[in-house]
């Protein structure tokens, strides 16, 4: 599906939602105004002295320098890797910040590092959010594209932390954006999503089931080459010590709650910061997955329009994990992106945008609550995408338009 910006559908959409606009406007405005003002203050890169403050992106540099100084596989090795950081904040701080992350990443890491941390941080935002605008707009299909990828309330984890979350939205948005026009390109770019594996649960098993044999084989290439160039570069030792790492890391944050369970967006996150046992978060969570895996499966195979397939799977990569933070959530954006060009021709659906709005509000308001507000946003985006493709019962997709 080709979209036209100038079409007299799309412009009948967006007549349709000009509340909505402003409200994306108010955001925007606020979210650039607390960066900066966090930023004058000492809180956001760099401390009033001009130090590297102690957020997720040391840990990304931190790996960087201890790679370039030949030690690719110590940023496996917690305490190792946590003095690594300490060193490149100038302090120590509480907690650590584990590299997770195949050696593949280690090329992203050791680019970073040759520059000094803050200027770092800056230009890994500076590179990243610029690639997810672009993704969000080219999927909308309209300049009111960039007011609302500005205006997501994920983006603003993602910049304090200094995070991948631009990144992985830019790849898994481009790619479903690519996958019908350019196969090929589609598959290189999930190929480089391979950096964060646990985002790849569903990408194999709906390309499998649907036949996108020329995405699987561009994937997999993209993969096995970007590994080769990595074991070269990197060694052996580092692939070793990230496969043992593994246990450690998982046992850590989903077992131990080194992250806080409220911090874990995900079904597994909710049960957990309810007080349930690992074992009732995992059935939950295994549940989800499998009846998430299912309708897509389903879904897919189907003559629904692509775009809502498209959505479908952004909102389902968030909800078959159990390791999501709120960073992760930026790919919900792309997932809203799609649910609003699947309804180009005809506008929203009665009720949609509002309830687009309430997910964003959910998203916005985890600091206040600490709970896994951001997996219930993913659920009411994938309320939406069951309605648009009829998985709802009409009576009640009725009762749903009249609540929203």
């Amino acid at each position: 599906m080709t979209v036209d910006a100038h079409s007299p559908g799309l412009r009948a959409a967006w007549q349709l939602t000009r509340p909505f606009e402003l409200g994306c406007f108010a955001l925007c405005v606020g979210q650039a105004v607390y960066l900066a003002a966090s930023f004058v203050q000492g809180l956001w890169l760099a401390d009033p002295s001009g130090a590297p403050i102690a957020t997720d992106f040391v840990n990304m540099w931190a790996a960087g320098r201890q790679a370039l100084e030949g030690q690719p596989a110590a940023v496996y090795d917690v305490a190792l890797h946590k003095a690594a950081e300490v060193a490149a904040v100038g302090h120590d701080f509480d907690g650590e910040y584990p590299w997770i992350y195949p050696p593949t990443f280690l090329f992203v890491a050791v680019s970073l590092a040759l520059l000094p941390h803050v200027t770092a941080a800056a230009v890994w935002l500076a590179l990243t959010f610029p690639a997810y605008v672009i993704a969000f707009r080219a999927i909308v299909g309209h300049r009111a594209g960039v007011l609302l990828a500005c205006a997501f309330p994920g983006l603003l984890a993602n910049a304090i932390a200094g995070q991948n979350g631009f990144l992985s939205a830019a790849l898994l948005g481009g790619a479903l954006l690519l996958m019908q026009s350019s196969p090929l390109v589609a598959g290189c770019l999930i190929g480089l999503l391979a950096f964060k594996p646990h985002l790849g649960i569903l990408l194999p098993i709906v390309l499998v089931a649907c036949g996108h044999w020329r995405t699987i084989a561009a994937a997999t290439f993209t993969v096995v080459v970007l590994a080769v160039l990595s074991w070269s570069a990197f060694g052996l030792d580092s692939w070793v010590a990230f496969f043992q790492s593994l246990p450690t890391a998982s046992q850590s944050t989903l077992e131990q709650g080194r992250a806080e369970w409220g911090k874990l967006q995900s079904a597994y996150g909710l049960v957990r910061v309810m007080g349930g046992a690992s074992a009732t978060a995992w059935a939950v969570q295994g549940v989800l997955a499998g009846a998430v895996t299912v309708a897509l499966v389903s879904l897919w195979r189907s003559t629904a329009p692509f775009d809502l397939k498209a959505c479908a799977l952004a909102t389902g990569t968030l909800l078959v994990t159990p390791y999501i933070f709120l960073y992760d959530l930026v790919i919900l954006a792309v997932a809203m992106a799609f649910l609003l060009r699947a309804g180009v021709g005809a506008g929203p659906a009665p009720g949609e945008m509002r309830a687009l709005a309430v997910a964003g509000v959910l998203i916005l308001i985890f600091p206040l609550v600490k709970v896994p507000v951001g997996f219930v946003a993913a659920l009411v985006v994938a309320l939406l995408i069951m309605r648009r493709a009829g998985f709802v019962p009409a009576r009640l997709r009725a009762s749903a338009s009249t609540a929203l």
